[in-house]
Formats: structure tokens, C-alpha cells, sequence
């Protein structure tokens, strides 16, 4: 078995879909899909955190792909604490809240309705975790989301909610991972066996976490999201505009593959999607990681 996973953030972005990435006979989305998995092991599912997804679509990516394939799927954004549009809701649940705000959060909405999106989020994933398919249920918490107590709390709840599939857990507020909190944080992330999703992204932001490796639990998520310098653009192709250098790469392939000593599977993941760079990158990092395997056990 594969230790270190490579695959990116997404394959049906619309930039990538323009770029020229994929042939011209893959046309579908099944093609698409296909195609993909024949050149990578691994790939995060992003459009879960702006809408639940059908269990058909789930069961639809657990047959179009092998059977070693492995999916990360993005948390709904209601269950992280970011603003949810309340179309993105099911239609059964969207009208029961009735008249809402053009922005709903986790404490606008009913328990009970909250209660119904976890369990159908997650009855929708059971085809994928079934068939061993299932890598984690990432969730990314919001920059609003600051070290203490109450988010400890949720981030078990989280953990507890989604058994028996793991979850990883990306911070985007710098409290988490300063020097005087780094170590209770990964030490609360391994004392509960969740996996730490360590990122690298540019610095000097109130989201912006310092690229720390660590293992907190027997599986590692990397997530790659560049340097771009309109990290804050609310167009998605300028805020990942980036495309990682040879040197960078190799710096990272050094990097993953040492962190990969002190745990089961690494996930890498690159999340600069823009055109096609995170497929290029992907590719690129993919190489370098087996010319590391072969110099490390050459017979």
C-alpha cells in the first residue's frame, strides 16, 4: 500500500475545465472522473462545503473510480461555523426555517434542523466509507474560530458525530498554532487520535497558519494553497493563483516524506487550483516522491 497520497483540491473547477488538462473525449463527468483517477490516487471533494451532496452523486464517485481510490470530503460549511446560504440547505429543511437571513450560521438555525443536515451529510458519505474509499471528512474551521474550551468541545462533537469515518481538522485562526499554544493544540489533537491538517499558505494574514508538520494521529493531511499575493480576493482563480517552483517542491517532497516516518498514510493535496497548476504541481510532487522511495530502498 501507497504511504504518501498525492492528488489536488477538486477536478471539475471551471479554470481547470478551460485550461486544456483534460483530452477532449473527457466530455462527461464520469470521463472526467475517470480520467483523473487514472493519474492520481487521491482527490479532496470541495462542493460538499457549499452543498450537501445526494447520496447518488457519493455512490456515482465510489463506481467511476478504482478500487484503491481515496476521497477527503470538505464538511458542509453549516457544520464549521461558516455562513451558509439557505439554498444550499435541502429543500425539505430550507422550508421549515422559513423566512431567514441571506447568510444563515450554526446558531440561527433550529437543532433540530441541525441535528437532520448532520445525519443526512453523513448517511449521503456511507458509500464511500463502505467501500474504503473514504480518507477523512476535512473540516475547516473559520478565522472566527479561536483556541478555547467551547471549540475544543465542538471539535470532539465533530470527531464523536462522524464515527465510525475520521475527520482532520484545519485551523484558520493563528491562536491554534502560536508558539505558546502549539503544543497543547497538537497534544488535544492527538490524545483524541484526529488528524492535524498542516498547511502551507502565505503568512501575515489573521487566517494564516505557520507551516508546521506534525502527526497527531496514524493519518497526516497536507494541504498546499500557494503564495499568492491576493490571498484575501474573493475570486477564487486570483486567490489561488500560484504555481509551485521545482525547488519548493523538492523542499516539500523532503519534507512529507519524513513526516511520513511517524505516520500510516500522508494525504498531499495541493489546493492552488487555478487553470490547470495544482494538476501540474500534483504530477510534478508525485515523481519526486517515488525518485525519494527509490533512493531510500534502492534493492
Amino acid at each position: 500500500m501507497r504511504k504518501i497520497l498525492v492528488g489536488t483540491a477538486s477536478w471539475t473547477d471551471r479554470s481547470l475545465l478551460e485550461s486544456g488538462w483534460y483530452p477532449d473525449d473527457a466530455s462527461t463527468p464520469a470521463k472526467r472522473l475517470a480520467y483523473y483517477a487514472s493519474r492520481f490516487p487521491l482527490v479532496e471533494v470541495d462542493a460538499t462545503y457549499y452543498h450537501p451532496p445526494a447520496q447518488r452523486t457519493v455512490e456515482a464517485w465510489r463506481d467511476r473510480t478504482p478500487p484503491d481510490f481515496t476521497f477527503d470530503v470538505k464538511a458542509f460549511s453549516l457544520l464549521t461555523g461558516h455562513p451558509t446560504r439557505p439554498e444550499s440547505l435541502y429543500k425539505d429543511l430550507r422550508e421549515k426555517l422559513g423566512a431567514s437571513k441571506r447568510n444563515l450560521y450554526l446558531d440561527d438555525v433550529d437543532p433540530e434542523i441541525v441535528e437532520e443536515v448532520w445525519q443526512r451529510f453523513l448517511s449521503a458519505l456511507m458509500p464511500l466509507h463502505e467501500a474504503g474509499k473514504l480518507g477523512a471528512v476535512l473540516f475547516q474551521f473559520p478565522p472566527w474560530f479561536p483556541i478555547g474550551e467551547g471549540r475544543r468541545r465542538y471539535i470532539l462533537e465533530c470527531a464523536r458525530r462522524c464515527r465510525p469515518m475520521r475527520i482532520s481538522v484545519e485551523f484558520r485562526n493563528h491562536t491554534w498554532m502560536e508558539e505558546e499554544n502549539r503544543e497543547e493544540t497538537l497534544g488535544f489533537l492527538a490524545a483524541n487520535d484526529i488528524a492535524y491538517v498542516c498547511v502551507d499558505m502565505p503568512q501575515g494574514h489573521p487566517s494564516s497558519i505557520p507551516p508546521v508538520l506534525a502527526a497527531t494521529s496514524d493519518l497526516v493531511v497536507v494541504r498546499l494553497h500557494g503564495h499568492s499575493d491576493q490571498w484575501t480576493s474573493k475570486k477564487i482563480e486570483e486567490r489561488f493563483a500560484y504555481l509551485y517552483s521545482e525547488a519548493e517542491l523538492k523542499r516539500w517532497a523532503v519534507a512529507v516524506h519524513r513526516l511520513a516516518e511517524d505516520a500510516k498514510v500522508v494525504h498531499v493535496l495541493f489546493n492552488n487550483c487555478c487553470e490547470d497548476s495544482s494538476q501540474r504541481n500534483a504530477a510534478r510532487f508525485l515523481t519526486l516522491v517515488d525518485e525519494l522511495d527509490g533512493e531510500r530502498d534502492p534493492g
